[in-house]
């Protein structure tokens, strides 16, 4: 096989930040899937990337260091990718431990606004979810409303709660743009801007991330992932083009019942760009 045509998931979260399947488990599914090379992205953490290393090795898949760092960036919370670095790089481990240090009181903020609208409990019962709690976030809470009734399934939880002018929104700063750029590329590695579909900029705001991303050495942009459609495979395929970003491919999977899409099973990536993983090959760790 062609490094072109490898089946790369280089995007998902396990239980170490808001997944609910362990790191052996997403090893063990995405083999089944047919992944061949698969990368760990927790959010905000490295916790979990020997687990996955290991597990990725037992099942004889190839393996990226990931994780998924959390940035605003024009007022909203973007997500950037890192791929291929040292997770022990002390300045990336620092930061990512700043970054997550604002959860709990923003947890808390959310909890006391949902309970204005009668919605008691919800702190504790996020928290009967979270595996890793320096990591609870608004999918901790979205389960605990499906598991409560108020709503059938998590994607509704996210239409009329804890979304922007919706109750349980709480605005949290988190690293910058340059920060989380910085980090991932001090540390070797690649840093991706994360499904860039789903942030709901104006045309101008996305020109302008992409052109701040590349200009503090951003190097790449998920064209294929799990929240886009196929429109916009073919439109971040063009973006990635005219900036000269390398282009990643991964389903962002959290859950079996949740995600849009499972582990592995996305559409190849377009032929005109160039894969991530063909410019990160000497870090890609082999069984």
């Amino acid at each position: 096989m062609t490094m072109h045509l490898l089946n790369a998931d280089l995007h998902c979260h396990s239980n170490v930040s808001d997944g609910t399947l362990t790191p052996e488990q997403l090893a063990e599914r995405a083999r089944l899937n047919g992944v061949d090379l698969w990368a760990l992205t927790d959010h905000d953490e490295v916790g979990g990337v020997q687990r996955a290393r290991a597990a990725a090795a037992a099942q004889g898949m190839l393996f990226l260091s990931g994780s998924e760092v959390s940035v605003t960036f024009a007022g909203k919370t973007v997500h950037i990718v890192g791929l291929g670095f040292d997770p022990y790089d002390e300045a990336l481990q620092r930061g990512l431990e700043h970054t997550r240090g604002g959860r709990e009181r923003r947890a808390r903020e959310m909890s006391d606004d949902l309970a204005r609208v009668g919605i008691k409990g919800a702190y504790e019962g996020a928290l009967r979810y979270v595996g890793n709690p320096d990591l609870i976030s608004r999918t901790h809470f979205a389960r605990y409303l499906v598991e409560t009734g108020v709503c059938s399934e998590t994607h509704e939880v996210f239409r009329r709660f804890l979304t922007e002018g919706k109750p349980g929104y709480v605005e949290h700063r988190w690293a910058t743009l340059s920060d989380a750029v910085g980090w991932i590329v001090g540390a070797g590695g690649v840093a991706i801007i994360a499904h860039p579909g789903r942030y709901d900029f104006t045309p101008n705001e996305e020109y302008a991330l992409f052109t701040e991303f590349k200009a503090l050495g951003g190097q790449g942009v998920e064209v294929v992932t799990g929240s886009h459609t196929a429109s916009e495979y073919v439109k971040y395929a063009d973006m990635a083009c005219e900036f000269d970003l390398l282009a990643s491919r991964g389903s962002d999977f959290h859950d079996p019942g949740e995600s849009h899409i499972d582990l592995g099973r996305l559409p190849d990536l377009p032929g005109r760009v160039t894969p991530v993983w063909e410019a990160l090959e000497q870090r890609i760790l082999h069984p």
